[in-house]
């Protein structure tokens, strides 16, 4: 594996490189200490997570890697279901020598990140889900459209489209709406990786492994893991996928958390990534404090009487 560039304090995060499986995988990796690792959504990258590293680097390392087909990561013709996701992203843990984390999925990837939890429990120590899929059928219009025979041409016709057009047209729904502009950049980053045909080939392959023209069509309620510290945050504008199916998860795993964030959308970390990181370092730190005690306690009933 090698850096692609190292960051000093205060900078951005540097991507890094490795190869797994004789693919490329790009990946941010900052700070020291227990391990956090950050999935994002479908057409996102680690991109999506640069400001929330900053902060939680301080006293965490913090891995956002690029998806297999996502990012500056390779893009073969490949199996890009949650299952195939969730072994390759064991893989990748194991290529960094790393043996457990705290698992964090936005969108797609909450949906990862509950398949990664489900299948491979030994290295799952926390879970916090960001406007998780995988939690109910409900999705928004354009991804249930882009899931239908012919999205192809849609797809290609959007990533054509001149990225100031674009632009302009953002800035226009933003202040109509009375929103901040700097939270459509990621929308403006997609586009751009939409304009490479493998990029796009990958990115429906992600999409209808998961979406069809009614909706989500996996849903993880039935393997929802009481024995895991869950923290589950949501935008309450959330468009993409309703804030209900935080609330219906956070009621089918006891002991949860819940955080709905006023006046946010689907990217909570981009929105505001101040807040979410400041939600996920207080619960890491409470969590710890609660598995610290667990295990004390094991302990004493283990000593014989």
């Amino acid at each position: 594996m090698r850096a692609v560039g190292e960051s000093a304090p205060g900078q951005s995060p540097q991507l890094r490189e490795l190869t797994l499986h004789g693919n490329r995988v790009s990946y941010l990796d900052e700070g020291a200490g227990d391990v956090l690792l950050l999935i994002h959504g479908i057409g996102g990258s680690s991109d999506c997570w640069r400001d929330v590293v900053h902060r939680l680097s301080r006293r965490h390392r913090v891995i956002a890697v690029d998806l297999l087909g996502h990012g500056r990561s390779d893009k073969p013709r490949s199996d890009y279901s949650l299952g195939a996701f969730a072994v390759w992203l064991r893989d990748f843990l194991d290529a960094l020598n790393i043996h457990e984390a705290t698992v964090v999925g936005h969108s797609f990837g909450g949906g990862v990140a509950l398949q990664f939890a489900h299948q491979h429990k030994e290295y799952c120590r926390r879970l916090v889900l960001i406007s998780s899929g995988g939690l109910g059928p409900d999705l928004g219009r354009l991804l249930r459209m882009l899931s239908l025979p012919g999205a192809e041409i849609a797809l290609q016709l959007i990533a054509s489209r001149p990225a100031i057009q674009v632009g302009k047209a953002l800035r226009r729904r933003a202040l109509s709406s009375g929103q901040q502009v700097t939270r459509y950049s990621e929308t403006l980053k997609g586009q751009a990786a939409l304009s490479n045909r493998h990029s796009r080939a990958a990115f429906l392959k992600t999409l209808r492994s998961v979406v069809d023209h009614r909706g989500q069509a996996v849903c993880a309620l039935d393997r929802l893991r009481a024995d895991l510290p869950t923290m589950i945050i949501f935008g309450d504008q959330d468009r993409c996928i309703p804030v209900a199916h935080a609330y219906s998860a956070h009621e089918a795993i006891p002991g949860s958390e819940l955080h709905v964030i006023p006046g946010v959308g689907h990217q909570p970390q981009v929105q505001c990534p101040e807040t979410v990181a400041r939600l996920v370092g207080d619960f890491i730190d409470k969590s710890a404090t609660a598995l610290s005690w667990r295990g004390a306690r094991q302990g004493l009933r283990a000593v014989p009487a």
